[in-house]
């Protein structure tokens, strides 16, 4: 049996996790509002400098092009664009949107939506094997706000509990019609306080992101060699 050793990245505006596929913990530190991406590559060698791997997944909080991050993130610092992870990692690294990578680790079977409700409203859908990110965040909502505006960390902070729920719940079932899927995942830091949970739709888990991030793999593991596509195909 073929075993690559996997390290795996979630970038998040105020926290970073990782984990590798051949520890039991993972690390978490937190990341500074100028947080660059050489302040994440010193952090993440300095903190796993006594463990092994070949490979590099990574979950980048926005929109992710052929060469990495299209866009600069907006709770961190600047110099994500362009940014050559390979090279300062000297292992080969897979960059995609961090919620495509929870998404992955989610998926268990046909046609998946995910929402996660966090700072903002990440999005995915997987079919037939194909993961595509999505911007459901400038979607138009009540007035002149957006999902975003409504479901993100401010928006429920704003308007409250009830009314974030209600945007939520009528949301999911627009959202689960439009994109003809068979069951929706919530993941996020808010997705705990979605009680009762709407129908066809489930929490993720917290191990979601390490998961996504082993899977994004499983065709270098399989034929020992780097292939960027591999098996999960993710659209930009």
């Amino acid at each position: 049996m073929i075993r690559v050793d996997i390290l795996v990245i979630d970038v998040g505006g105020s926290r970073i996790k990782v984990m590798a596929s051949n520890q039991k913990e993972p690390i978490v530190f937190d990341s500074e509002p100028e947080f660059t991406p050489t302040d994440l590559v010193r952090e993440v060698k300095r903190r796993t400098a006594k463990w092994e791997y070949e490979v590099v997944s990574l979950g980048y909080p926005g929109v992710i092009g052929e060469n990495g991050p299209r866009e600069e993130p907006g709770n961190l610092g600047q110099g994500w664009i362009d940014f050559d992870f390979v090279k300062a990692f000297e292992k080969p690294v897979r960059v995609v949107n961090d919620a495509s990578m929870q998404a992955l680790g989610a998926y268990t079977h046909g046609r998946m939506l995910f929402l996660g409700l966090g700072t903002g409203l990440g999005a995915a859908l997987i079919a037939d094997r194909m993961i595509v990110s999505l911007e459901l965040g400038c979607l138009p909502c009540a007035g002149n706000a957006t999902l975003f505006d409504r479901l993100g960390k401010q928006g429920l902070e704003k308007h409250g509990f009830e009314s974030w729920y209600d945007t939520l719940t009528a949301s999911i079932k627009y959202l689960r019609r439009a994109f003809l899927a068979d069951y929706i995942v919530l993941g996020g830091g808010n997705a705990e306080q979605v009680d009762p949970l709407p129908e066809a739709t489930r929490r993720g888990g917290n191990e979601d992101a390490f998961t996504g991030g082993y899977r994004l793999w499983e065709e270098w593991v399989k034929l020992q060699h780097y292939d960027p596509h591999g098996p999960w195909r993710v659209l930009r």
